[in-house]
């Protein structure tokens, strides 16, 4: 887009014009903001290298023109190209913690990351006991991350299918200097893992069903397909998680799964369980919990049947 070279002075001036080709684009937010306002303030102070929660001091500062150029050059790839923000800035938060991203994973967010800091009690009651944490499918390791840090006790196994997404989760885990309590797992699910047992197991597995990815936004058709397509009723690796869960969990253990807007798929295709539903921001329904002993017993003849375990 050509504009005349004295149209912005200030950085008031680059914020009203984001915010409104953000709002005229309709673009969608749903990768770390809700609103035109907060993605534009986000994308202008990054590219200006300021500190991203300081806003009003540099409002009225005057702008060098490679400064502009920049800018706008952010604006119009989130409103042309719909690329989300955190993959033109190559970083996501989840709540105080920074990760490194990019176009071979998903964005961080998941409402597990909401339920790390109170250590999944009172399921958990004894957090330094805590010896053995796995995470199914961890994209970018930013949930084994937090985990770490919670549980100062744990190792941590991090497993992904995906080559380029544990190249990514190992930039972060470096970050971190975690190297030596999270081991990175390429594997189908438990399939490559070691024989062991986990106090804990995490995931936030594709869960989304057929129809919602055909409506999918645009900016979610820069994210990696195959992590967030679930199969028919997004269901597909949920099942394998849960009815294989049992094979690797201590007798007192838990699992915690994700599955965002798939409740009435969930219960539907884990009949023979009494899902324990957790709260988080997005309500009672995205998150669920099984602990061990409801799986021994009746859930491993179900997953030899269906899986060929």
């Amino acid at each position: 887009m050509n504009l005349p070279a004295n149209t912005f002075v200030t950085v008031r001036d680059l914020l009203r014009y984001a915010v409104s080709r953000f709002q005229g684009a309709e673009l969608y937010f749903g990768h770390g903001s809700n609103n035109a306002y907060d993605e534009a303030a986000y994308l202008i102070l990054h590219t200006l290298k300021l500190p991203i929660d300081k806003l009003d001091p540099f409002l009225d500062a005057r702008m060098l023109a490679d400064e502009i150029a920049s800018v706008l050059d952010v604006i119009e790839r989130r409103t042309t190209d719909r690329v989300p923000a955190a993959y033109i800035t190559q970083e996501a938060w989840l709540g105080d913690y920074r990760f490194y991203v990019d176009e071979r994973v998903l964005i961080p967010r998941s409402f597990i990351a909401e339920l790390i800091p109170d250590k999944f009690s009172p399921w958990i009651s004894d957090p330094d006991g805590v010896e053995n944490v796995l995470e199914l499918c961890t994209g970018s390791g930013c949930l084994a991350i937090m985990m770490a840090d919670v549980f100062q006790n744990a190792a941590i196994d991090a497993v992904d299918i995906s080559t380029d997404a544990l190249d990514v989760a190992e930039v972060n885990v470096n970050d971190y200097d975690l190297q030596n309590r999270i081991a990175l797992v390429e594997s189908d699910l438990y399939n490559k893992l070691e024989p062991q047992r986990y106090n804990l197991i995490i995931a936030n597995p594709p869960y989304v069903n057929s129809a919602s990815m055909d409506t999918l936004p645009d900016e979610y058709r820069h994210e990696p397909q195959g992590a967030l397509a679930g199969g028919e009723d997004g269901m597909d690796l949920v099942r394998r998680i849960v009815y294989e869960a049992s094979k690797w969990l201590t007798s007192d253990g838990i699992l915690v799964v994700e599955i965002g807007n798939e409740f009435e798929n969930a219960e539907a295709a884990l009949p023979d369980l009494q899902l324990t539903w957790l709260t988080t921001s997005g309500g009672d329904d995205r998150v669920f919990l099984i602990e061990a002993l409801q799986l021994q017993g009746q859930v491993g003849g179900r997953a030899d049947a269906k899986f060929g375990a």
